[in-house]
C-alpha cells in the first residue's frame, strides 16, 4: 500500500509551509506530495496568508525535493488552458527529474470562481471540456517529437501545434481523475487515467460499489481493469494516546468520532486496520489529508508507525 501526504491549502498555508511539509514527508519515507489546487478558503477561516497557486508550487518543490512525487488532487479544468496546462506539467516533470502527475477534473467550488473572475459553467459543460482538456493534453504529449497535433474541438480547437515540449516520463505523467460520479467519471477514468482516486467516501462499502463502476467502465472500454490504479483520499488524524488524538482532532475542528467513522483516526494500529479495509477493495493507494501543516510531529508518528505496517 503507497501513503501519500496531501495538503489543502488554500486553509491557509505559504509556500514555506508546504516546503516543510514536502521534506518532512520525503524525510519520513512517504511515497508523495500532494496538494489540492484551490484558491479560496473553505469555511470559516481566514485564509491567510492567501492562496498559493498549485503548478507554481509544485514547480519550486521540484527542485527542492529529490525523490518524492509531486502532483495535484485535484487540479480544475475551469483554471487554465489545455495547451497550457500541457506546457507547464511538462516543465515541471523535466524540474523534478519525472516525478510529477497530474490529477483533473470539473471543478466544483463555485465562490472560488467568483472570487477570482473565473467562468463557471454548469456541470454537463465541465465534464465535456474536462474531456476534450484530457484528449488535448494527452493528445500533445503523445505526438512524437517532429509531428503536429490538431484537434477538431468544440472548446479547445488545435490546429498544427509542434506538440512540445516533451515530458520526462513516456509516453506521459501519470493522470490521476477522481470524483463521485457514477457514470461520465468511471468513462473518463477509463479512457484517460492511470488513477481513480475516490476522495472521502462516506464508507468502505461505498467505495467499493463506486471502484465497481469504475471496473465495469474499464470492461465497456476493452480495458483490463488491473492496469488502472485505485485509491482514496482520506482525513487522517493520528495519536499515540487518546489525548493526542483529541487534541490534534480539536486543531482541525473534527470530532474524534465522526473522524473514526469517516476518515483515519485513532492510534496508528486503528488505522493499520482502517487502511487493510480499503486494501480489501482494491484500493493500492491511500491519500492521508494533513490538515494541521504546522504539526510536523504527526507526519513523524504516521511513519514511524502507520507506513512501515502497510
Amino acid at each position: 500500500m503507497d501513503l501519500r501526504v496531501f495538503t489543502e491549502p488554500q486553509q491557509g498555508a505559504s509556500y514555506d509551509d508546504l516546503l516543510r511539509v514536502a521534506r518532512a514527508a520525503e524525510d519520513g519515507g512517504f511515497d508523495a506530495f500532494f496538494r489540492s489546487d484551490h484558491y479560496l478558503v473553505m469555511g470559516d477561516g481566514d485564509g491567510l496568508p492567501g492562496p498559493t497557486d498549485a503548478w507554481v508550487t509544485l514547480a519550486g518543490l521540484a527542485r527542492e525535493t529529490s525523490r518524492i512525487r509531486l502532483g495535484t488532487l485535484v487540479s480544475s479544468s475551469t483554471f487554465r488552458l489545455p495547451g497550457l496546462l500541457a506546457i507547464a506539467v511538462a516543465q515541471v516533470d523535466a524540474m523534478s527529474g519525472g516525478r510529477v502527475e497530474l490529477g483533473l477534473g470539473t471543478g466544483w467550488y463555485d465562490a472560488e470562481h467568483q472570487a477570482y473572475g473565473i467562468p463557471f459553467p454548469q456541470l454537463s459543460e465541465r465534464f465535456d471540456r474536462l474531456e476534450e482538456q484530457l484528449t488535448v493534453i494527452t493528445g500533445l504529449w503523445r505526438t512524437p517529437v517532429g509531428e503536429r497535433f490538431s484537434h477538431p474541438g468544440r472548446c479547445w480547437p488545435v490546429a498544427d501545434s509542434p506538440a512540445l515540449p516533451k515530458p520526462v516520463q513516456q509516453p506521459h505523467p501519470p493522470v490521476i481523475i477522481g470524483g463521485h460520479g457514477r457514470t461520465r467519471t468511471p468513462a473518463l477514468a477509463a479512457r484517460f487515467a492511470a488513477e481513480y482516486n475516490i476522495p472521502f467516501p462516506d464508507s468502505v462499502s461505498g467505495a467499493g460499489r463506486q471502484f465497481d463502476r469504475i471496473r465495469a467502465a474499464c470492461a465497456a472500454f476493452d480495458r483490463d481493469a488491473e492496469t488502472l490504479r485505485l485509491s482514496a483520499a482520506l482525513v487522517v488524524c493520528c495519536g499515540r494516546t487518546d489525548a493526542d488524538i483529541a487534541r490534534r482532532a480539536a486543531a482541525i475542528g473534527r470530532q474524534v468520532d465522526e473522524l473514526r467513522e469517516h476518515g483515519l483516526a485513532g492510534t496508528p494500529a486503528e488505522i493499520v486496520d482502517r487502511i487493510g479495509e480499503f486494501a480489501a477493495i482494491g484500493a493500492s493507494r491511500i491519500y492521508l489529508q494533513v490538515l494541521d501543516l504546522t504539526d510536523l510531529d504527526h507526519l513523524d508518528v504516521l511513519a514511524a508507525d502507520v507506513l512501515p505496517a502497510v
